[in-house]
């Protein structure tokens, strides 16, 4: 169990799902979290469903937790690191979520000294199903990566990289489930139109992407192999896949990808 308090600024879907893993995991007591977010209704909604302490004052964060987790949209983050600038200071260890701010500017906008982590997660960490990468500011020591790899950990899988790899994150796993849901829909709608019915055309979708992705992840296989072995010569897969070919499906998966990376960057500028 951790040691660390832990205090979340913004406390959106992705930090409520955190805050649930890391309680439910025993990976910390709910009386050591707290939360931080403008609306009275959903700081009540969190106290009832979770048991952590919530607040109104990001202030009050910063004097309680050890660990400051900024769950804000990229928009809010200056004005909120300006507000609490004489609140955190190096006892802190300040975790970023935004995506698209870089450390340099988060740390340039706190006391000297501070530790900061920038994490990227995406949405699935609300099934315990994440992809995160992180990357260590200037002060941040080997041991507060460990802290956060931990607190990660708890809804899903965890890779630390260099900070310069994080935009590309943000495009492909950051970004991502939106392009698997949107695949997903297209494949439902495929079902739909040669006459399955709409629930069970999603389903079967959403099953077929699940399993998938992990005998993918499972047999450690490459993506070539596994499509290969659906693939018989003549057969109704090479013709589906034939199509998808002609349509630039993997072209445009590609190009999603550089795009939502470049918003990223652009974001951090």
């Amino acid at each position: 169990m951790l040691q660390e308090k832990i205090g979340f600024i913004g406390c959106g879907k992705m930090g409520e799902a955190l805050c649930k893993s890391m309680v439910n995991s025993r990976l910390s007591e709910a009386s050591r979290i707290i939360a931080s977010d403008v609306l009275a209704e959903r700081c009540k909604l969190l106290s009832q469903e979770i048991g952590i302490q919530t607040t109104q004052n990001n202030k009050d964060v910063a004097s309680f937790a050890d660990i400051i987790i900024l769950a804000v949209k990229p928009q809010m983050v200056n004005e909120i690191l300006a507000d609490l600038k004489n609140s955190i200071t190096q006892r802190h260890l300040v975790v970023s979520i935004a995506a698209g701010i870089p450390i340099q500017c988060i740390e340039s906008r706190l006391q000297s000294g501070v530790r900061v982590i920038r994490v990227m997660p995406n949405t699935p960490c609300l099934v315990g199903l994440s992809a995160t990468a992180f990357a260590l500011g200037l002060h941040a020591t080997q041991k507060d990566g460990q802290l956060v790899s931990t607190i990660f950990n708890s809804v899903g899988k965890v890779f630390h990289m260099d900070e310069k790899y994080l935009d590309a994150v943000t495009g492909l796993s950051g970004s991502g489930p939106a392009y698997v849901y949107m695949f997903i829909e297209a494949l439902s709608d495929g079902g739909v139109k040669m006459g399955l019915p709409r629930d069970i055309a999603t389903i079967l979708a959403a099953q077929t992407v699940l399993g998938a992705a992990k005998m993918l992840l499972e047999t450690g296989q490459h993506p070539a192999q596994l499509k290969d072995a659906v693939t018989s010569p003549g057969g109704t897969t090479i013709e589906g896949l034939s199509k998808l070919e002609d349509s630039g499906f993997r072209s445009a998966v590609i190009n999603a990808v550089e795009a939502a990376t470049l918003k990223s960057k652009e974001l951090g500028e």
